[in-house]
C-alpha cells in the first residue's frame, strides 16, 4: 500500500512539472511574438521622415511599441560608443554606414540578415556572410545658396567647392560640424578624398573655407533651413534638405558641386546585446521591404536595391555626382580626422541647441 502511495505521489509530480513546464513554455512563446512587444530605436533620420516612416510602421505592426531616439549622426555615434558597456538600442535605423562600421570593428553589432536582404545591392551591406549592417539610402553632398539675398550682395554665382573661397562669401556660409553632423562628416572627408587623402591639400583647403564660415551647426539639415529662410546666403548641406525647402517655396537654388559630392549611406543595424528581441528584428525585416523601400525613394532619389525614383530638384542621375568614397578609410580614420578638424575649427562651431 504504501508503495502504491509512493508511486502516485511521484507520478503526481511529474504531472505538476510537465504541466508547469508547458505553461512556461507557453509564456516563452508568447513573449517571443515577433509582432509584440516594445524596442528602442535610436535613428538619424530627419524628424519627418521619422514621423512619416514610422506611421506605416505602426499601421503593420499595431502591438510593437517603438521608442525613438532621434538625434544628429555624430550625437548618435557618440552615445552607442559610450553605451558600449550596457546597450540601451535595440535597433538602429538610419545611421551614416561610416559610423556602423565604426560600432562593427568595436564588436557592438549582432549579424542578422533582415527578410529580403538578398535585394540589396553588395555595395550598401556588410560584406559579411551574415551582414551586420544593410544600407537603405544614400545622401550627398549639396550646396544652397538664397538667391534673393545672393543677387542683393552682388554674389558670384556658385557651381563648385572652388567657389565657396572667394572672398565675397566671408561671412554668408554656414557648414554643419562634422563632430555632430553626418553631413558635416561626409562633406569634410570627401574634400579630403577628392584633393589626396594621403596629402595636405584638402586641409589647407579647409584653412581657406574655414574662413568664409560664418558658424558652424550641429545639423545636417539646419544651413538649408537658415539659407530658405534668409539667415544664411550659403548653406553646405544635403540635396534633400535643400529640394524640400525649395518644394516648400523659398527661394533657394541646389547646386552639386562639379568636382562631385561627398556621400554616406543611411543604413540600419541589430545591437548586439544580453537580450535580442524578436521585434526589433521585425522592425529590421520592415525597414528593407518594399513597403520602406517605396517610402525612401519618394524623398531620395538612391535606395540600396538600386531602384531609386525620379525626385523633383535632380536634373541629372544623381548616382553620377557621388565621388569614389572608401567608405572603410573613412570609417578607420574617423577619429583623426574629427580630431584634427575640432582643433583647427572648433572656435567657430555655434553652442550646441
Amino acid at each position: 500500500m504504501k508503495q502504491k502511495i509512493l508511486l502516485y505521489v511521484m507520478v503526481a509530480l511529474l504531472l505538476t512539472g510537465s504541466m508547469g513546464g508547458l505553461v512556461g513554455c507557453g509564456q516563452r512563446q508568447a513573449a517571443a511574438d515577433p509582432t509584440k512587444g516594445e524596442i528602442t530605436v535610436y535613428t538619424a533620420l530627419e524628424d519627418e521622415l521619422v514621423t512619416e516612416y514610422l506611421a506605416a510602421f505602426n499601421q503593420k505592426f499595431p502591438d510593437i511599441k517603438v521608442n525613438i531616439v532621434r538625434e544628429s549622426t555624430g550625437v548618435i555615434t557618440a552615445r552607442l560608443l559610450a553605451e558600449k558597456a550596457n546597450p540601451q538600442a535595440d535597433v538602429v535605423w538610419g545611421l551614416a554606414a561610416s559610423s556602423l562600421m565604426v560600432l562593427d570593428n568595436q564588436g557592438l553589432l549582432e549579424p542578422y540578415a533582415p527578410v529580403g536582404v538578398e535585394r540589396i545591392l553588395a555595395k550598401f551591406k556588410s560584406d559579411r556572410e551574415v551582414p551586420t549592417w544593410v544600407g537603405i539610402t544614400a545622401w550627398e553632398t549639396a550646396i544652397v545658396v538664397n538667391t534673393v539675398e545672393a543677387q542683393k550682395l552682388g554674389l558670384p554665382e556658385i557651381r563648385s567647392y572652388q567657389d565657396l573661397l572667394k572672398p565675397e562669401f566671408e561671412g554668408h556660409i554656414v557648414m554643419p560640424n562634422p563632430a555632430s553632423s553626418g553631413t558635416g562628416f561626409l562633406t569634410v572627408a570627401g574634400i579630403l578624398q577628392l584633393k589626396g587623402k594621403d596629402t595636405e591639400k584638402g586641409w589647407e583647403y579647409l584653412d581657406s573655407l574655414h574662413e568664409n564660415i560664418s558658424h558652424y551647426v550641429h545639423s545636417g539639415s539646419k544651413p538649408a533651413r537658415m539659407a530658405a529662410a534668409g539667415e544664411t546666403v550659403v548653406g553646405i548641406s544635403f540635396g534633400y534638405a535643400g529640394i524640400r525647402q525649395k518644394r516648400l517655396g523659398a527661394p533657394v537654388e541646389i547646386i552639386f558641386p562639379e568636382e562631385g559630392s561627398g556621400w554616406d549611406m543611411e543604413a540600419n543595424a541589430l545591437m548586439k546585446k544580453g537580450e535580442i528581441k524578436p521585434a526589433a528584428k521585425t522592425f529590421l525585416d520592415w525597414a528593407i521591404s518594399d513597403e520602406a523601400m517605396n517610402l525612401y525613394k519618394a524623398n531620395y532619389p538612391i535606395i540600396s536595391t538600386g531602384k531609386g525614383g525620379t525626385y523633383e530638384g535632380f536634373t541629372f542621375n544623381p548616382v553620377d555626382q557621388l565621388i569614389e568614397n572608401d567608405l572603410a578609410w573613412v570609417a578607420e580614420n574617423r577619429e583623426s580626422i574629427l580630431e584634427k578638424w575640432t582643433q583647427r575649427y572648433g572656435t567657430k562651431s555655434a553652442p550646441r541647441e
